[in-house]
């Protein structure tokens, strides 16, 4: 049983007054300096006002669109603060981050065999697992992610203990359990197909039984993890193949065309299919709830093949960059109709946080942008934001729920604070001797200033709240 599951007030409502950052395309956001937000009881946004017009009474406001006096607690921005989606991270091996930082001279396949499977088959001993996947899990949601992909290892307990702590720390997640039974070390794989398959069932059942969010809806989603093409037999694919079509609502996550070595080992093993992309095509696995993390040398045709299918795409700069691995085409990906977001891809990339990921996202685009037969626009904020919140919401298929600010969604979203009194030097944020008078009327592009800072500048000491279906889970002001 979980203990310890955030949960708003009961029958209580909790208001919002002040700047709001919304995302609602990948080429614009509304910029809402003086924004009311009333989310209900259940953590869903009730009423939206873009606009409330300085100096209007609130009580009578509140009285008009139905919320009860006494009924609701009042959450008022200062100034130097807003809210926004929380981040959304489409990629990121949990048991990865006690290898953060290390292995950068490797590529890929050496990689993965001199530091990620040693370090991952630690968590065979349940033991070590509940020491450190609480930590590991609190230190991403504290970083501002509200919604995580999460590999697991190969290991069903631990990977079952994974679900449990998330879920109880109220983050919103889909988890997964590795598929793996070929081309890796004797000492961490499974054993066979059968054995592989059967444990995921097992993960799936456990998942589905987790206590639902108050809004009566799972938080933590099971997803089928066949950890790349590479590592798996053609008998598990197969078996893989049959589960996920009588399970067509479970999630499918994988890895694709992330480094030269790895997609021309793939194509060997599998003669038969002429790209990629084709191989996870052929058994079934290509589909609009499948996120495909990297797509670093996916071809125009595996654009077109992934767009079909509907899946979509976790770009994952920061790994790229760190092992080497190559510039992904985002530009190009968007063109062809991918669905795409972001992905940290820890401990491929060197930090759990969206916000780097979001900082190399932007400097990935600007080289892509300047070389031959690419061209391309580098990121504008605009599309940073999305990929970081709506664009990944698509990607889960979440869109409906998450990644922006609607009547009737889930309120998943960051209280940012880029005043002085962050304690983040890097940020030249709010100072009222140096700024904005108090009750001076906030400018939009001065809020799109603070957006811009707290992306390119800030980190974990900028969030003030991480907020998941109206429960503040994390964040610098949680026990404020």
């Amino acid at each position: 049983m979980v203990a310890n599951v955030p949960t708003v007030a009961p029958g209580k409502y909790t208001v919002y007054l002040g700047p709001v950052i919304n995302p609602t395309t990948s080429t614009h956001f509304d910029i809402l300096p003086n924004c009311l937000v009333v989310v209900d009881p259940k953590g869903n946004i009730e009423r939206l006002i873009e606009n409330l017009p300085h100096g209007s009474e609130l009580q009578n406001v509140l009285g008009q669109i139905g919320v009860p006096d006494g009924r609701y607690s009042l959450v008022v921005l200062e100034h130097g603060e807003f809210l926004m989606p929380g981040l959304i991270d489409t990629h990121i091996h949990a048991c990865q981050l006690p290898n953060l930082g290390l292995g950068g001279d490797h590529e890929l396949l050496d990689w993965l065999e001199k530091y990620t499977y040693p370090t991952e088959r630690r968590f065979s001993e349940i033991d070590y697992a509940a020491r450190i996947y609480p930590e590991i899990v609190e230190r991403i949601i504290n970083s501002g992610t509200t919604t995580s992909c999460y590999y697991g290892t190969l290991h069903l307990e631990a990977t079952k203990l994974l679900a449990d702590i998330v879920r109880s720390k109220g983050q919103r997640a889909f988890v997964g359990k590795c598929n793996m039974d070929r081309n890796c070390p004797s000492y961490y794989i499974e054993p066979s197909a059968h054995v592989s398959l059967e444990t995921t069932k097992l993960l799936v059942a456990h998942i589905q039984n987790l206590p639902q969010s108050s809004a009566g809806e799972p938080l933590v989603h099971p997803v089928i993890t066949p950890r790349f093409a590479i590592s798996c037999t053609e008998q598990l694919l197969t078996d893989l193949k049959k589960y996920v079509e009588t399970n067509p609502h479970i999630a499918i996550q994988t890895h694709i065309s992330e480094n030269q070595q790895e997609v021309k080992k793939t194509l060997e093993l599998f003669p038969d299919c002429t790209s990629y992309a084709g191989v996870y095509d052929k058994y079934k696995l290509l589909r609009s709830n499948t996120i495909l993390a990297h797509g670093v040398y996916l071809t125009d045709e595996e654009m077109k093949l992934i767009a079909q299918r509907g899946a979509g795409v976790s770009h994952c700069p920061a790994s790229n960059f760190y092992l080497g691995s190559g510039m992904a085409r985002v530009r190009k990906l968007l063109d062809h109709g991918v669905k795409v977001g972001l992905g940290t891809d820890v401990s491929g990339g060197n930090s759990p946080s969206v916000l780097y990921a979001i900082q190399m996202a932007s400097n990935t685009s600007k080289m892509v942008a300047i070389l031959p037969n690419e061209g391309g626009k580098k990121f504008d904020v605009a599309m940073l934001l999305y990929l970081a919140t709506l664009g990944g919401a698509e990607v889960c298929c979440l869109q409906d729920r998450i990644g922006s600010f609607k009547e009737g969604k889930a309120f998943d979203a960051l209280l940012v604070n880029v005043r002085d009194d962050s304690g983040n030097p890097a940020v030249w944020g709010y100072n009222p001797n140096r700024d904005l008078a108090e009750g001076d009327c906030l400018k939009k592009e001065v809020l799109k200033e603070w957006l811009e800072r707290f992306f390119f500048c800030g980190d974990d000491r900028n969030i003030r709240q991480v907020i998941v279906q109206g429960s503040v889970i994390g964040g610098q002001g949680r026990q404020g």
